[in-house]
């Protein structure tokens, strides 16, 4: 397989919904969950953290990652947008926008998948497990970081980012290859654009707010499972040290 599209949208702009929407067109697609969720695709968070310490603009073996796949949405595929492009230069650009704009779309990833930088839990899994170093420093560099220019911490500030990066990308794409998008829409313009035709059947919405919710909370369980045996650990190994030189 190819890429023949490229997500450049932010995620939490309706990825998720837009992932499965372009499923059930018959365009296998890539998203974050493809990353963290997906026990076929050992070795991608490797691939990826390698992406996040390379200089921007480096290219990569993108078949190692993309094989199956024929579109991408959602991070951590939208931070390598324009590397994309040079390496698939026939593949169309797809632009998601949150349907409610630039400050929704804050408060939305606030509240959702910037835990890795706001969650104390998630520093515990950092500090504890291979996962959380990987994820962590991944998503720190390439997201946070390149992509969105180390502004989440200041409103104003990333919802300037935000409004920019649209630009940018309009700036960059050629009209006749790329759809600005919001799921709102529905499924016209988006077959239209992968010449397609239209399913008889609603456009995906996906509550992937609560799906997030529930991951997150897994990962404080986990957080939590993790500092108690680590704790009991530290324990154990004092109290033989104390019977030892007793």
């Amino acid at each position: 397989m190819t890429l023949k599209l490229i997500g450049a949208g932010f995620g939490r702009t309706g990825t998720w919904s837009t992932f499965a929407a372009l499923n059930k067109l018959g365009l296998p697609c890539y998203h974050m969950q493809e990353v963290i969720m997906n026990k076929a695709n050992t070795g991608h968070l490797d691939f990826w953290r390698k992406v996040a310490n390379s200089p921007p603009g480096s290219q990569q073996d993108w078949g190692k990652v993309f094989a199956n796949y024929t579109a991408t949405v959602d991070n951590p595929g939208c931070c390598v947008w324009r590397e994309l492009m040079v390496a698939y230069p026939d593949a169309k650009v797809l632009l998601t926008l949150h349907p409610r704009g630039a400050e929704a779309w804050y408060e939305s990833t606030i509240d959702t998948i910037y835990f890795t930088e706001n969650l104390w839990q998630f520093k515990i899994l950092e500090w504890l497990t291979p996962f959380g170093r990987k994820f962590g420093d991944m998503s720190r560099k390439l997201i946070w970081g390149r992509t969105l220019a180390g502004v989440m911490g200041d409103r104003d500030r990333a919802v300037a980012r935000y409004n920019a990066y649209v630009d940018e990308v309009k700036a960059a794409v050629p009209p006749e290859k790329l759809l600005v998008f919001k799921v709102s829409e529905g499924w016209a313009p988006l077959c239209h654009f992968l010449d397609v035709a239209q399913p008889n059947e609603p456009f995906p919405n996906l509550n992937d707010r609560e799906t997030i919710k529930k991951i997150i909370r897994d990962i404080i369980t986990g957080s939590y499972i993790m500092l108690g045996l680590t704790v009991a650990a530290i324990a154990a190994a004092i109290a033989a040290l104390w019977w030892w030189l007793g």
